[in-house]
């Protein structure tokens, strides 16, 4: 199994100290210490020695340098100006290993491109736990080559990306995410793991890009993403309301909205959490065949 030289207390603490972080550090970063969680993910992860693979949010390196093992090469992003030695130092002993310096919610994904020598295909790291989820999605729709993301979140972020239609942790983030990829695996974090421990529990997941299955049917069409996403976030504006209410509050003429009910089999009382990914599909579609008859 695949582990990491710096997963443990003595390694981190060492290598704060030879940079001159352990006292300035001020980012409130939980460094993982644990080679049995950098196991589990690398195992999650599959790689075969072929990949590029992209990280977010590296730290000190210690995820880092155990994907640097296995991977064809690896590109970080690191918005946390303190850390650049850090990650210079392992550039110059690794030569599979880029970085770049910058908030990834904001490096385009042709430099990611640039650094890794072609496109990205996984995502693995220990996200920043603020923008976890939006990092995660963005991804996802701006690098169609990503085919897999393994990723430590906060166990609550973890719960959203899981759920199932029906209960409380499905939401519109939920319903977007089902329209890129499926949950392959997941595993709980405790705070243990860390130093110092956070005050959250945490969980990695693994989502695995849609490669099949009636999502995909119904998307291969040339479905607008765009356009059922909003849809999603009408549904859910209002969750407690109806589908109807929660969607003609936000902007949706009602009588397009009992058309494209009637058409999509979907009751106009039933709340948004209770539709599955494919409901969303086919309701966008049927909104905009109703909003076609009524422009003729």
């Amino acid at each position: 199994m695949t582990t990491s030289p710096l997963a443990n207390p003595t390694a981190t603490r060492e290598m704060l100290e030879a940079f001159g972080l352990a006292t300035k550090h001020r980012l409130g970063q939980n460094f993982l210490i644990d080679n049995h969680v950098i196991e589990h993910i690398m195992a999650l992860a599959e790689l075969d020695g072929t990949e590029r693979v992209l990280e977010v949010g590296p730290g000190i390196g210690t995820l880092t340098l155990a994907l640097l093992q296995e991977a064809a090469r690896v590109t970080s992003i690191e918005m946390d100006a303190e850390l650049e030695p850090v990650l210079s130092a392992h550039a110059m002993d690794h030569s599979n290993f880029r970085f770049i310096m910058g908030d990834a919610l904001t490096v385009p994904p042709a430099a990611v491109a640039e650094a890794l020598d072609g496109e990205p295909e996984l995502l693995v790291a220990n996200l920043p736990y603020n923008v976890a989820a939006t990092i995660i999605l963005q991804f996802f729709q701006t690098m169609p080559t990503l085919r897999r993301a393994v990723v430590m979140v906060q166990k609550e972020v973890a719960d959203r990306i899981a759920a199932v239609p029906g209960t409380k942790a499905f939401g519109a983030y939920t319903a977007k995410l089902g329209l890129y990829g499926e949950v392959a695996g997941r595993f709980e974090v405790p705070p243990r793991c860390f130093m110092p421990a956070p005050h959250v529990d945490s969980a990695v997941v693994r989502i695995d890009r849609l490669a099949g299955g009636s999502v995909c049917e119904l998307l291969a069409d040339g479905a607008d993403r765009a356009r059922i996403a909003r849809v999603i976030e009408a549904a859910f504006a209002q969750r407690r309301k109806t589908i109807r209410n929660s969607m003609s509050a936000t902007g949706f003429d009602k009588a397009q909205l009992d058309e494209a009910f009637a058409a999509c089999g979907i009751a106009p009382t039933a709340r948004a959490e209770s539709l599955q990914v494919e409901d969303f599909i086919r309701l966008a579609a049927a909104l905009s065949h109703a909003a076609g008859d009524a422009a003729c």
